[in-house]
């Protein structure tokens, strides 16, 4: 299994002949407002896309989209659609997305889940658990979506956690599944009002005590309401003694995971 960080939630994963880009954003720096009033003001993305990222697009074979509803242009942007639809590659969703998704014109391709929330995957199987993407008043408004737990034949199983906080669901997924790789949102995202609306530097300390597996933390460093950085995370980890296991990519970096 191959991981290459593109930028915040973007990521492509390659499964021997599949490559599935994960949550495109592809506009151009600053196309976006900013996502707070009174803070973190700086237009989105912050960060312009990597150097070889359109070489790396054209590899991709497949899409899985984690949400995309109530204006998340950081997991689906106009840019990705037109991108997507041009090229009509198959967009892997859940059934709760795919009529969204579709109206747009792109090739849909809903999960068909079980009573488990399962569904047949290259080979193997995808499965979501619910995210709780914030909490209070701010929870009740936003749109939460899925993380999916891939497992392939021949490949580490992958947890890609989506937008969400630390739950205790999510704890005794991780405790019953022990993923070998998980992807986790890092950045610490805050509106003005309320908590955390994902992971931030302890949650995600947490997360990788709680794993025995490798942790990717994305969702860095490109939107203006996440605060943490890279540097931050990666003291926070060493000074956890957790620097080996958690893995912080830069941007266009390609991680090898056997």
């Amino acid at each position: 299994m191959k991981i290459q960080q593109i930028r915040n939630a973007t990521i492509i994963i390659e499964l021997g002949a599949q490559r599935i880009l994960v949550d495109p954003m592809l506009a151009a720096k600053g196309v976006f407002p900013p996502l707070r009033l009174f803070a973190a003001r700086r237009r989105n993305p912050l960060v312009e896309l990597p150097d070889g990222t359109d070489a790396a697009l054209e590899t991709v074979t497949h899409c899985l989209i984690t949400h995309c509803q109530k204006g998340h242009f950081d997991h689906l942007d106009r840019a990705a659609i037109r991108w997507l639809r041009a090229r009509q590659i198959p967009l892997i969703c859940t059934p709760h997305d795919a009529p969204y998704l579709a109206a747009r014109g792109l090739n849909v391709q809903p999960l068909e889940l079980d009573a488990q929330q399962c569904a047949p995957f290259f080979g193997g199987t995808i499965r979501t658990l619910a995210c709780t993407h914030g909490r209070g008043l701010i929870g009740r408004l936003m749109e939460h979506g899925v993380g999916y737990l891939l497992e392939v034949p021949g490949e580490p199983s992958l947890y890609l956690a989506g937008d969400t906080i630390l739950t205790s669901r999510i704890r005794d997924f991780v405790r019953r599944h022990q993923p070998q790789v998980s992807v986790v949102p890092a950045g610490g995202a805050r509106f003005d009002l309320g908590g955390e609306i994902i992971m931030g530097l302890d949650e995600v300390l947490e997360f990788t005590r709680l794993s025995e597996g490798r942790v990717i933390a994305n969702h860095l460093e490109a939107i203006s309401h996440c605060p943490v950085s890279r540097e931050q995370l990666a003291q926070a980890a060493s000074a956890a003694g957790l620097a080996r296991r958690l893995l912080i990519p830069d941007d266009g970096q390609l991680l090898t995971l056997s």
